[in-house]
């Protein structure tokens, strides 16, 4: 059981992990940048401008008045934070505890918007029991079960970071 799940943690980490790296020549300078936008592209296979500019936000935190149009060669651009990595899930870091304090996030948005079409399953389930006590039962289940699994998944968070932050002292957890 354990081998399956390393097995598909590794398969989710290379399939939406995985950072995107420049485009470089040996022989002449890199003409696209991180964020994989490359001058000389055809203005529909760019990527769009507002995550572009998230990405731009994330690799060169340094400099923030860099236009996309500006992008002739990188010579110019200083080097990319080689502490985050922009990927289809967002700008993560390799810091241990800010990549703790990311993957929990998405998790919570994970389980939180899970929680939200149970909510809406279930409250359909009993807008359309029509008196029927066994389907009026299996509705109040979902939105009860709902409500419980957010409510523990919210409270389990809050005791790891407690424990973490304030009785244990781990840097990254604190606020």
């Amino acid at each position: 059981m354990t081998l399956k799940l390393y097995t598909y943690f590794l398969l989710f980490m290379l399939c939406f992990v995985v950072p995107i790296s420049a485009q470089t020549n040996s022989q002449y300078e890199a003409n696209c940048d991180l964020c994989g936008y490359c001058k000389g592209v055809p203005k529909q296979e760019q990527p769009a401008e507002a995550s572009w500019k998230r990405c731009r936000d994330c690799l060169y935190s340094k400099v923030k008045d860099y236009a996309m149009t500006d992008n002739m060669t990188l010579k110019g651009v200083p080097q990319p934070d080689s502490d985050h990595y922009y990927t289809m899930l967002g700008c993560l870091s390799t810091q241990p505890g800010e990549f703790a304090g990311q993957l929990t996030r998405i998790l919570l948005s994970l389980v939180g918007g899970i929680a939200f079409l149970f909510f809406l399953y279930g409250a359909g389930v009993i807008a359309t029991s029509q008196a029927n006590a066994e389907r009026l039962n299996y509705g109040k289940r979902l939105v009860y079960s709902a409500l419980v699994g957010l409510l523990f998944v919210i409270f389990s968070t809050l005791i790891i970071r407690f424990i973490a932050a304030d009785i244990l002292k781990i840097p990254g957890f604190g606020g």
